[in-house]
């Protein structure tokens, strides 16, 4: 067994469920969504993106291009919370809410992208 891949496949299962973690619920409910988890989502999200960075193959820059999406789209929804929660004169409201948890379900995607492309690759490894 590979530790590499194993922190590899790890970090990238990780980054997908927690990322449906904090999709899961009313769009617009508070309660649903808390700042913390999508805090831990783009963390998790980033140190997925650096672990990609070393591989040269074709599928390893089709896995960097699917977290760099990831990344875009939740650093997006990190940028949008902060300035309507800081600079904007209504404060963070349900819609904000719901343009950054649509942010992250398009961050999902990628990772769910990203998920399917590291089973297929690991399929068709040879012993």
């Amino acid at each position: 067994m590979n530790p590499e891949k194993v922190v590899f496949g790890f970090f990238i299962l990780l980054a997908l469920t927690l990322n449906f973690g904090f999709v899961y619920g009313e769009i617009d409910n508070f309660d649903h969504h808390h700042p913390w988890e999508y805090a831990v989502v783009l963390v998790v999200n980033l140190i997925a993106t650096v672990l990609k960075l070393g591989d040269r193959s074709q599928m390893g820059a089709v896995l960097l291009a699917t977290s760099l999406v990831a990344m875009l789209q939740l650093v997006a929804g990190a940028v949008l919370w902060t300035v309507a929660a800081h600079a904007s004169a209504d404060g963070f409201t349900a819609g904000d809410l719901s343009s950054v948890v649509s942010l992250a379900a398009g961050a999902m995607v990628a990772n769910v992208v990203s998920v399917i492309l590291l089973i297929i690759e690991t399929t068709m490894l040879r012993r």
